[in-house]
């Protein structure tokens, strides 16, 4: 009996000693206010983010463990603990550096930006705060990024390569919701709903991820990320009066107020109005006028002459407004819903001259819970405008029906109904869900995404039935992502996605790497794909009465060649990364070099001549203007294969704190093979670069210094990108090219002259070859109010930065900011 009870007691405590133990505490600033959503990583890879309080908890073996807990801006800190039992163990931050950013892009949760599989560049709250412009041209001082003011209005960027003016390949994110416009695939860009204060950071992500996010994240992704009340409470109101370069007035007026109300409730809102004038400029419009009729009636035209843009109206306007509600039921989970609204009005470069766009608004309503391993959200984007217009389509149009004998009233009134005008009354539906875990050393995220398009253009740039019969596209994709933790510093990265989509049909994704990080330094090695779907406009257009159709289904050409539909690019990359510190809190280093093979590129309109069919259906039944056009069609095509290689480098110094330089380079080029046919898009038999329109500058680079202090900050940035050609469609920037035989180069059957008509654009010239200067400076007249100025282009240099847009100028704004305390003495960070 003596032994059985002493067997009994031995199993007793042998259950007791392997039960879990309890390890938790709660992470704070140095004020001691709690850091709501801090990461908090133990050694064997498992982690976990802070709650509504900044509260964390493990429930762990009894053992000794290494603990670190990072925040955005504030330095890691690192505690070993051995646990025996029930342990609190608390984390107090301090101001951080370049090291101790914490980022979510690369891996869909917090982890330290060294720690990342991906190239990972960064724009954060400080700085959107201190700057008293455009928060999209800090976008500009970031390595590995083209970016282009487009005009007032329409800031753009690209990354690594294939830019157009129609590009849909860098997908824009914003709080996990994708910021694209349903039909077009096109980023929201201006018609964001979210204004500068809101904002807590940008995520750049240099390269594929299309894992985690799916088609589109091809070449690239912006990852924009709001604030969360509980940690930013307070009134801000910002007003930024302004002038142009040439002398036209700017004005944005912007509030934010966010409020705790207890524990469980905060919420926040915020609107916008912004005004502004588009840079002086008018585009030619290449137009074959009617200058007479045959015998049976039917207009004869001329030769080509060159209009300008029909009523172009300058003015660009911006309505924006947001809500957000955070309701957190229990310490372990957030119940968070957002909507949003935007209206805008202002002038697009396209593809095919620009659009003025007009009463385009955007709204959406998500949905997220947050659990301490797991992610849901749900969330509803529609699209909607009733007046947009194509300008070089609408002028054109005008033209004709003056020729007709219309008075230059009716001619203006009815110059919409040919084809210029462009409507949409589209929405989509996004749901995912997410878990994420750890067993022993490995670390796993899995989860599922749900994506319904309705794509409604009321029948006047899809097929779509004049709107009675929208196009409805289903995806769905699943991923999982891998990290083991082979010990303290290496790490193995394995992801993957399954993407099935209801017309180019199924996808697998890798993605794999290894990782060595260190206390002040990490390298990554990694290898990832990504694909670039094409689309609802690619497959389902309807463009000028039929002349620009999608290609979903294939077409049958009147000689009998078969014409395959549409499937998506794909990317594969390798690429090296370094990150870390030359001097201690001094001097950091972050480089990468990257190589791509691209395959199957989609073309930019093509021509294909007469077809008789699209897919099943007689041409007939599908272009509106058939009777005009005959059959005759263009369209969007797969070809090619083109390899790119490039590496970008950036450096930045501390003086002190609150005074730092930095410096960048990115270097780009590719190869190709011209003795493969499939690389011939334009059909003339002699493969060059005229057929893989990679259009990148070779070389660009950026140098600048910040500072911040108590009272004064403020930046000084200058960027040079160097001189390059650019072809995007009807589009063309180039100096004059010849052939060493000196006979022309020949594009869209034009000679390519600078100074001169080409295709149906005018040649202004290369785009780049440039220098400029950025300048910001601002003053804290105290806790509560602040003024500050920026100059965009600071010496109002005319440069030409895109195609079908203003040559831009100078912009100067002035901004007086109120920033008022929290309601009930909460504390604004």
């Amino acid at each position: 009996m003596k032994n059985l009870f002493t067997i009994c007691l031995s199993f007793s405590c042998l259950l007791l000693w392997s039960q879990d133990v309890k390890l938790e505490g709660i992470v704070t600033d140095p004020d001691g206010e709690p850091l709501i959503g801090a990461t908090v990583i133990l050694d064997n890879g498992q982690g976990t983010t802070t709650g509504g309080f900044g509260q964390y908890d493990f429930a762990l073996p009894a053992g000794t463990y290494t603990i670190t807990a990072s925040y955005i801006g504030f330095a890691s800190k690192t505690e070993e603990v051995n646990l025996t039992g029930d342990r609190t163990l608390n984390f107090e931050l301090s101001e951080g550096t370049d090291l101790d950013v914490v980022v979510v892009s690369g891996s869909s949760r917090p982890q330290k930006i060294t720690e990342s599989p991906a190239t990972i560049e960064t724009v954060f709250a400080r700085e959107i705060e201190e700057y008293a412009g455009n928060p999209a041209e800090l976008i500009a001082r970031q390595k590995g990024v083209d970016y282009f003011r487009a005009g007032i209005a329409t800031p753009a960027f690209n990354i690594r390569g294939f830019n157009s003016n129609f590009n849909a390949k860098n997908l824009q994110v914003t709080d996990g919701r994708f910021s694209t416009l349903i039909a077009t695939g096109l980023p929201f860009g201006p018609l964001s709903t979210t204004i500068q204060e809101d904002i807590e950071r940008y995520e750049i992500v240099l390269g594929p991820n299309s894992t985690l996010y799916g088609p589109n994240a091809h070449n690239g992704l912006l990852n924009t990320i709001t604030k969360d009340p509980r940690t930013s409470a307070g009134t801000t109101i910002a007003i930024n009066p302004g002038i142009n370069g040439d002398g036209n007035s700017f004005l944005s007026l912007r509030a934010r107020h966010a409020q705790v109300v207890s524990d469980q409730f905060a919420f926040k809102i915020m609107g916008e109005y912004t005004s502004a004038t588009e840079f002086e400029w008018a585009d030619s419009v290449y137009h074959e006028p009617i200058v007479g009729f045959d015998t049976l009636g039917v207009p004869v035209r001329g030769g080509t002459e060159a209009f300008e843009e029909l009523d172009l109206d300058p003015d660009v306007n911006f309505l924006r407004a947001e809500a957000a509600l955070y309701y957190s039921p229990t310490e372990d989970l957030d119940v968070i819903f957002n909507t949003g609204y935007s209206n805008s009005n202002y002038l697009s470069p396209t593809n095919v001259g620009r659009n003025q766009i007009r009463d385009w608004s955007i709204n959406y309503y998500q949905l997220r819970f947050s659990g301490k391993n797991w992610f849901a959200q749900a969330y509803y984007t529609a699209s909607q405008t009733d007046s947009t217009y194509a300008i070089d389509e609408r002028t054109k149009d005008y033209l004709d029906l003056v020729a007709l004998g219309f008075s230059d009233r009716e001619a203006r009134a009815n110059s919409f109904d040919g084809g210029a005008l462009f409507q949409d009354d589209s929405r989509r539906w996004n749901a995912e869900l997410q878990y994420n875990n750890n067993i022993g050393k490995l670390g796993y995220i899995i989860g599922a995404q749900y994506q319904n398009d309705r794509a409604n253009s009321l029948g006047s740039y899809l097929l779509d039935n004049g709107g009675e019969d929208p196009i409805i596209i289903n995806q769905l994709g699943a991923y999982a992502h891998l990290t083991y933790h082979l010990d303290r510093n290496w790490r193995f990265i394995a992801a993957a996605r399954f993407d099935d989509h209801e017309i180019y049909g199924f996808n697998f994704v890798p993605k794999l790497g290894v990782l060595h990080v260190d206390g002040n330094s990490s390298w990554r090695l990694t290898y990832g794909q990504g694909i670039a779907a094409p689309t609802i406009l690619n497959m389902f257009g309807d463009l000028f009465g039929g002349l620009i159709l999608g290609n979903a289904e294939g077409f049958t050409l009147a000689d009998g060649t078969m014409v395959p539909g549409q499937v998506v690019e794909k990317l594969e990359t390798f690429e090296l990364g370094y990150r870390g510190q030359i001097v201690p809190n001094k001097l950091f280093l972050d480089v990468n070099g990257y190589y791509n093979i691209a395959r199957d590129f989609l073309s930019p309109v093509s021509v294909l001549g007469v077809a008789t069919q699209r897919g099943d259906t007689p041409m007939s039944e599908v272009q509106s203007g058939f009777a005009g056009l005959g059959g005759f069609v263009a369209t969007y095509l797969n070809f090619g294969q083109v390899n790119t290689y490039g590496a970008d480098f950036g450096l930045t110094y501390y003086f002190t704190p609150q005074f730092s330089a930095f410096f960048n380079y990115s270097h780009f080029n590719f190869t190709f093979d011209d003795l493969d046919p499939e690389n011939d898009f334009t059909g003339d038999g002699d493969v060059n670069f005229l057929d893989l329109l990679v259009n990148a500058p070779t070389n660009k680079m950026g140098a600048g210094i910040n500072y911040s202090g108590d009272r004064w900050f403020g930046s000084l940035f200058g960027r040079w990108v160097q001189e390059y050609n650019y072809f995007s469609s009807f589009q063309i920037a180039s100096e004059t090219l010849e052939r060493p035989d000196g006979t022309p180069f020949i594009y869209r059957g034009l000679p390519i002259v600078e100074g001169a008509r080409s295709a149906d654009a005018f040649n202004f010239g290369p785009l780049g070859g440039f220098v400029t200067f950025d300048l910001s400076v601002g003053y804290r007249l105290s806790d509560k109010f602040t003024i500050a100025a920026a100059a965009s282009n600071l010496f109002n240099t005319e440069l030409r930065e895109f195609t079908a847009s203003a040559p831009t100028r100078g912009l100067y704004t002035l901004e007086m900011k109120i920033n008022l305390p929290a309601l009930g003495g909460k504390k604004k960070k």
